[in-house]
């Protein structure tokens, strides 16, 4: 198998859970280029946050942890979170002096030979790299998701998903239709509501609102049971979906003054609006899609990994290891999954780029 570079482990993925990965691998005395790489497809440093709406504060994160040997430290919460995170991720490459390539764009991963002598081959375009092992690191953000309903090539307005939302300006005297029942959804809804000459939300299942804080309980139970569906084989739900909607003072204006009046979700979608199934009709100008994201792992397919529901099977969870812990594939012991189900948070991601570093080196011996 030739390729252009060879080294050990190859990390995919610039993001949260990709410099967490980096930071251990260089810890473990691992060294550039040789020893890793790591590859990341974004122009900038900043992972899935560089392409964040500029109206998205710092201070309206929902909760942004360290990454390990470098705290953030004090930032303006007034600037946009897209600015703040890159300049952070980019003075963290530089801290450690981490061997990131961008931007490369991995197109796919193949594997050849066994036993000790087995190595993939990832190939980024214009190069190939050659590697004993792979830590993944893609997260979300490159596969927003957009479900069908019957009528959506008809509608005469725009569509677009919160991947490409930038500001509510561009909805002043517009009537949006909101699609999706997470956080996302809420903030934009508050957002757009008090230019938008109306708003309609609408979600498959009315909302869950939670009184009081979050706690480290709920967090724990809802990442617990993604993990448990990830070593089924089965498609992670999100860490975020299972969190819940807050009564934060911003939410509860919006429950009274009728933003967040939620809908059913409707039947069809007309030329000029949507439909419910009892016949009543919305007229829109924009469908706002905030319906989530998929796991992008399209360049693992030459792999054969998914199961017949979609999902990849995770190896068995080791005694002792902590619940957040890397994700290795059970068909790829030299394939570990970081930022994806359990590990598909902030604090999940760093957690779960120590666990799968100190495994996979196991592994490779």
């Amino acid at each position: 198998m030739r390729a252009d570079h060879e080294t050990d482990v190859v990390v995919i993925g610039a993001g949260q859970a990709g410099l967490s990965a980096a930071y251990f691998l260089r810890r473990a005395g691992l060294a550039n280029e040789s020893g890793f790489v790591v590859l990341d497809h974004g122009k900038r440093a900043g992972g899935a946050w560089q392409y964040r709406w500029p109206s998205l504060r710092l201070g309206r994160v929902h909760g942004l942890h360290d990454l390990p040997g470098l705290p953030l430290g004090a930032a303006d919460s007034t600037r946009p979170a897209a600015d703040v995170v890159s300049d952070y991720f980019a003075r963290y490459e530089e801290t450690f002096d981490l061997p990131v390539h961008r931007p490369v764009d991995v197109r796919s991963v193949t594997a050849d030979g066994s036993g000790p002598d087995r190595r993939f081959l990832v190939d980024g375009g214009a190069e190939t790299w050659s590697a004993r092992g792979i830590i993944n690191a893609t997260g979300t953000w490159d596969r927003p998701f957009w479900p069908y309903y019957s009528g959506r090539e008809t509608f005469t307005g725009r569509q677009l998903h919160t991947a490409d939302y930038r500001g509510p300006g561009e909805f002043a005297g517009r009537h949006v239709v909101v699609v999706g029942g997470g956080t996302s959804a809420v903030q934009l809804l508050l957002e757009i509501a008090p230019l938008a000459a109306g708003t309609t939300w609408v979600t498959r299942t009315p909302p869950v609102f939670h009184e009081g804080e979050f706690t480290p309980e709920h967090g724990r139970r809802v990442v617990a049971e993604v993990d448990a569906r990830v070593r089924e084989g089965k498609p992670p739900r999100s860490v975020v979906s299972g969190t819940g909607l807050w009564l934060t003072p911003e939410v509860r204006r919006g429950l009274e003054t009728g933003v967040l009046d939620r809908r059913p979700m409707f039947d069809r979608i007309t030329p000029h609006g949507v439909r419910w199934a009892d016949g009543a009709e919305q007229r829109a100008d924009v469908i706002l899609w905030a319906t989530g994201f998929r796991a992008a792992l399209d360049h693992l397919r030459p792999l054969r990994l998914r199961e017949p529901g979609g999902g990849i099977r995770i190896a068995p969870q080791a005694a002792g290891t902590p619940r957040v812990g890397g994700l290795r594939v059970a068909a790829e012991p030299r394939l570990h999954l970081v930022g994806y189900g359990p590990s598909a948070s902030t604090v999940g991601a760093a957690r779960a780029g120590r666990s799968a570093v100190r495994e996979l080196l196991a592994t490779l011996g």
